[in-house]
């Protein structure tokens, strides 16, 4: 029976990636989880495919906020934005939704870690992103993840790709929430439902996968060869993309622990 056996979450869409022990599990996935992005004064997302540097950042969810820490700037502390915080609205991909602005405090601090204006802006109460309706129903939700609520992959599939790569890399290049031992390479991808402790998921579309997957997780340098990219099309690429993972939405919202059975529904 394959179990879990990490948890990672992003606070911050393309920030660096925090291993959890014990996570909540709500409709928009993992508490925390990419409920805060980067945007250009147009409202255009940033993520780390253009500026890699991102993956440096430290963003610690406390109690009503976050702690942010990067390479040669102070560390801050940004609140969560009130209720009648300014918004803004914002361009995710084909999807534009209004988002709460956190504040001059925080959009200073990335401008100079980024070198370009930037604000930072909120999944608030008020956030309104559907799923798109090929894969979820209308009361699906996302927040700012590329598309889904959650993204699972399984050691073993990692174990299969770093068999065909010329140097090893680490799962942190793919920024999964859930990772699992105790099954077949790729097994996941025939996997429609799960029962992972108490809660329950519905895989629904293979990860696609871009150029984010190049760069080091821990140097945002990204790898002069292309790899895993290249690799992973020469034999994971269905329908004209290259996929690895698998894309989920959450069915029985619920707590998850590392050390969870998974139960294949």
């Amino acid at each position: 029976m394959p179990t879990l056996t990490q948890i990672f979450i992003h606070p911050i869409k393309s920030t660096q990636g925090l291993p959890l022990t014990r996570a909540a599990v709500g409709p928009l996935g993992l508490e925390h989880d990419r409920r805060w992005m980067l945007v250009r004064p147009d409202g255009s997302f940033i993520t780390g495919r253009e500026s890699p540097s991102l993956v440096r950042v430290k963003a610690l969810p406390t109690e009503g906020g976050l702690r942010l820490s990067a390479p040669g700037l102070p560390e801050l502390q940004v609140p969560a934005p009130p209720a009648d915080a300014p918004r803004l609205e914002v361009a995710i991909w084909d999807d534009r939704c209004s988002a709460a602005r956190v504040g001059e405090a925080a959009d200073r601090w990335f401008s100079q870690f980024l070198g370009e204006p930037v604000a930072l802006v909120y999944v608030d109460a008020r956030l309104e992103r559907r799923v798109n309706p090929n894969y979820g129903g209308p009361e699906d939700r996302v927040g700012f993840t590329d598309a889904f609520p959650l993204l699972l992959l399984s050691r073993a599939s990692l174990e299969e790709l770093n068999r065909r790569l010329p140097r090893p890399i680490t799962l942190e290049h793919f920024r999964p929430n859930l990772v699992l031992e105790g099954c077949e390479p790729f097994a996941e991808d025939s996997w429609r439902r799960l029962r992972v402790g108490g809660v329950e998921l519905e895989l629904v579309k293979p990860c696609s996968r871009c150029v984010f997957t190049t760069v080091d997780p821990l140097t945002g340098v990204k790898a002069s060869d292309g790899e895993p990219l290249s690799t992973l099309a020469s034999f994971r690429r269905r329908d004209g993309k290259v996929v690895f993972g698998q894309n989920a939405l959450v069915r029985r919202p619920g707590t998850l622990q590392v050390g969870d059975p998974v139960e294949l529904l």
